[in-house]
């Protein structure tokens, strides 16, 4: 081979194998933290106002009226912003869905003085449309831009950055509220704080690149997909309903999120006052990050076999569902809605404040082990973003009817 040639080879392979950086901002390391780091501003800090119960409230009516709107436009994007994703691409995706959390934030600021609870409706609506966007954006970076088998570690590196915006939402009510230990609603420089929170993220989401331009360590890209129309897109969604897999996956979609309402106002809002409700949101979102962690260690590293690593996760979160759904069943059992107890607070209630804390850092813990785990058995479903995308982060679909999933143990396959 001539010197020419071997120069245009040399040139391939170092457009096709990038030299190794911590930092590189093409890779997916530095993608998904990018996205962690946009979700840490904007879900993450509407996790934290979303935790304080009722928004921050006293009455919690508001909130409940705009988080019933937020799912009900939720439930209808979230399996349209797969195919919207597929369109736009990821940046344009997450910055439509990070605007709407500003507008959330806003509409209680809103509130606070003027005690009218449509403009809360209204921005609750919108964000249901913009979380359906974001959320299918997300999904299919996490589970479509890790190497095939280090994506637990992955997402437990996204759920941890992400949640700790859930921590550091639940010290600002927590700091900005601590004197005022008899006030029933948040003040206002909390909501503006939450909104500078969610505007940055949205400026973030800007930056993050899309599939074809990221590159792993090993020279892959994660995907090579032109984006989509919207006829192909509407047409490729309406299939999905006749998948197998999805309908597998259903009973998980509907678990995910159905319990937030409960915890959050009927366990730390109707339990807790004010300044210790947002001390228990430092706990319940940094429980998170350790469940995350920890699940991802098991699904990543604990067996050779994808197979086992997958039935091992599924029987631990079983085990802990049941056992501390358990504990909450038992406590819920001494109280109702129309027979509150008294107001429990960290410094002043002593033992009393013990058991419920530790119920709702459970709760926490809980839910990261099983968001982690259906992330990581969509992952092992398919690899590329424009599949993952499609389903609205939750379903396997066309491109991946030539590749039996691991997980299943196909025939003709060697286990991972």
């Amino acid at each position: 081979m001539g010197l020419e040639g071997k120069a245009v080879n040399e040139e391939v392979a170092d457009t096709q194998v990038p030299r190794w950086s911590f930092l590189r901002y093409n890779s997916p390391l530095v993608q998904v933290s990018m996205t962690g780091l946009v979700c840490f501003c904007c879900p993450g800090m509407f996790n934290a106002l979303s935790g304080m119960g009722g928004g921050g409230q006293v009455d919690p009516t508001a909130a409940n009226n705009a988080n019933t709107a937020l799912y009900t436009t939720f439930a209808v994007f979230g399996i349209l912003g797969g195919g919207i994703y597929n369109i736009l691409g990821p940046h344009l995706t997450l910055f439509s869905g990070c605007c709407t959390y500003v507008l959330y934030a806003g509409s209680f600021l809103y509130y606070n003085h003027h005690k009218d609870q449509t403009f809360a409706i209204v921005a609750g609506a919108f964000l249901g449309v913009g979380a359906g966007l974001l959320w299918a954006g997300q999904g299919a970076i996490m589970t479509s831009y890790p190497p095939p088998a280090r994506k637990g570690t992955y997402i437990s590196l996204f759920w941890s950055i992400f949640n700790m915006g859930g921590v550091i939402g639940g010290l600002v009510p927590f700091i900005l509220n601590y004197h005022r230990i008899e006030a029933a609603t948040v003040n206002d420089s909390t909501y503006i704080v939450f909104m500078c929170f969610m505007s940055a993220g949205a400026i973030l989401s800007l930056a993050i690149l899309p599939p074809s331009r990221v590159i792993r360590d090993d020279g892959t890209k994660c995907t090579s997909i032109r984006y989509s129309n919207v006829s192909t897109e509407a047409i490729e969604i309406l299939k999905l309903f006749l998948n197998w897999k999805m309908i597998l996956i259903v009973p998980a979609a509907w678990a995910s999120n159905f319990f937030y309402s409960y915890q959050f106002n009927n366990v730390n809002g109707a339990l807790f006052n004010l300044r210790t409700r947002g001390l228990n949101n430092v706990f319940y979102w940094g429980a998170q990050m350790l469940g995350s962690i920890g699940i991802g260690y098991i699904l990543d590293f604990s067996f050779q076999s994808r197979r086992i690593r997958g039935f091992v996760g599924v029987g631990i979160v079983a085990l802990l569902g049941t056992a501390i759904w358990g504990g909450g069943l038992a406590k819920q059992l001494t109280y109702s809605r129309h027979n509150l107890p008294a107001k429990l607070d960290f410094k002043n209630s002593g033992v009393d404040y013990a058991g419920p804390f530790v119920l709702y850092f459970s709760y926490g813990l809980l839910d990261a082990v099983f968001q982690s785990l259906v992330y990581w058995v969509i992952g092992s479903l398919a690899d590329d973003s424009e599949t993952l995308s499609s389903v609205g982060t939750v379903v396997f679909t066309r491109e991946c009817k030539a590749q039996e999933p691991l997980l299943l143990g196909s025939k003709g396959q060697q286990q991972s």
